[in-house]
């Protein structure tokens, strides 16, 4: 029997503010000291809000302050200054030399785990979400989770009910799951049609237009953040026709395309198609220079996802997978050619964003993809990975992402330089998400 190449469609629509923030012009005296605070979580702050001074400054698009300082008023960043900052009836915070950075941003993350999502959302959702902020992590996309817990918790985490990350959410739509996707077991990085032997080797059977328009319509309707889809070109097949009309029908929306597309071959038919977002990096095959050029002059932005096939460790030190079964060799290759296709693409100019695809706790798939982005990338680069280019990744660069005067003041505390040493990232020791005192280990 021929395997059906299957085609996953998400709906993006993220919902940025629209609202001007004035900066207003605020006294330099009358100062509120607080340098003995060591719960910034449980403080309470002014109405002028509050200074972090004597920090070294990352701004997250490659900037560096050796010793700088930021201000911020409700949940904006209203200045970042070289030197301290005085600011009349501000909470006044001394960094103590650390490194003080944007928020981070998984652009490709799943979040629920476990067999029950109702469970998960009942009686893990908190701790988890709690974890996310300790490893720094202010925004998730969402790429893939139950879809009543995902959008419960989207709710929940923007209303304050549940402290966490602010949430991006997507879905699989119910034509994925009629088109055989249902009842799959294991991870199917395992069992993907993008490799041989199962990748198809005629053409496929269209998938019905009227179907795939009204399914990105009801994704859309119901409220997802996202629209997602995943293509495996065929030969002679009408797979990138029928991606072409998906973003077609999402512009019509005025949402995003987001595409899984994890070849050579299946990357080059998504980037003719027209998508607003590659979630991998191609890791299967080798790109041309030529190719890599190609990519980068479309403008589609992608995100990272190297880690998923190097291997992780368990507790007797066995190599295991991304589902923590025993790592299958026969994917190995990809844990060389992903990192070396993103140098070549990062080189032409994509605008490559962070991502890392797991399930895993966030400390640890964190430190994961950090290592695996190491392997070709700089400090600097891996800084500007993290902060701008992931922004833009979900289409959130006018709100997070960088330290400029207007954007929203997510920040992060990091006890030591991760320009000198990018696995000091892990090093968190403060967060601050929409202008609140979120984490404070100090």
């Amino acid at each position: 029997m021929k395997k059906i190449i299957l085609t996953f469609i998400f709906a993006l629509n993220i919902a940025a503010c629209s609202e001007e923030v004035a900066v207003q012009s605020i006294p330099i005296t009358d100062t509120v000291e607080s340098p003995t605070i060591t719960d910034l979580t449980a403080a309470a702050i002014p109405a002028n809000g509050f200074v972090i001074n004597n920090a070294k400054i990352l701004d997250g698009m490659g900037g560096v302050i050796e010793n700088g300082s930021i201000v911020v008023q409700d949940d904006r960043i209203v200045s970042v200054n070289n030197g301290d900052s005085t600011v009349a009836g501000a909470l006044t915070i001394d960094a103590e030399g650390r490194t003080l950075m944007p928020g981070f941003i998984d652009a490709h993350r799943h979040i629920i785990t476990g067999a029950d999502p109702a469970e998960w959302l009942a009686n893990q959702a908190e701790s988890d979400m709690q974890a996310f902020l300790e490893a720094g992590f202010t925004t998730l996309l969402s790429a893939g989770d139950a879809p009543d817990q995902i959008l419960e918790l989207r709710r929940r985490t923007a209303e304050n009910e549940i402290l966490g990350p602010r949430i991006v959410a997507a879905q699989f739509t119910g034509l994925a799951a009629a088109n055989g996707m249902a009842g799959i077991e294991g991870d199917p990085a395992r069992f993907d049609n993008a490799r041989p032997p199962l990748r198809a080797t005629e053409a496929m059977p269209a998938l019905p237009e009227e179907a795939v328009r009204g399914q990105v319509q009801a994704l859309f309707d119901r409220g997802f953040d996202a629209a997602k889809n995943v293509i495996n070109i065929s030969p002679g097949g009408p797979e990138e026709a029928a991606l072409a009309m998906i973003v077609e029908e999402t512009q019509r929306l005025g949402i995003r395309t987001i595409t899984h597309a994890v070849t050579v071959i299946d990357t080059l038919a998504a980037m003719r198609a027209g998508v607003d977002q590659l979630v991998h990096t191609p890791h299967i095959g080798m790109l041309t220079l030529e190719e890599a050029q190609q990519i980068a002059d479309s403008g589609i932005p992608m995100t990272s996802t190297l880690g998923i096939f190097v291997p992780f460790y368990d507790d007797n030190n066995e190599p295991i997978f991304r589902d923590a079964l025993p790592f299958p060799w026969d994917t190995i290759s990809s844990a060389g050619q992903g990192p070396v296709n993103a140098r070549l693409l990062w080189e032409a100019g994509v605008v490559y964003g962070f991502g890392t695809d797991t399930r895993y706790a966030p400390n640890l798939t964190f430190k994961h993809e950090l290592k695996s982005l190491f392997l070709v990338f700089s400090e600097q680069d891996i800084l500007r990975i993290m902060g701008q280019n992931a922004a833009i990744n979900i289409a959130m660069e006018d709100q997070i992402g960088t330290l400029e005067a207007g954007k929203i003041a997510d920040i992060v505390l990091v006890d030591g330089d991760p320009a000198a040493d990018i696995f000091d990232l892990l090093n968190v020791d403060v967060v601050v998400k929409s202008g609140q005192f979120v984490v404070d280990k100090r």
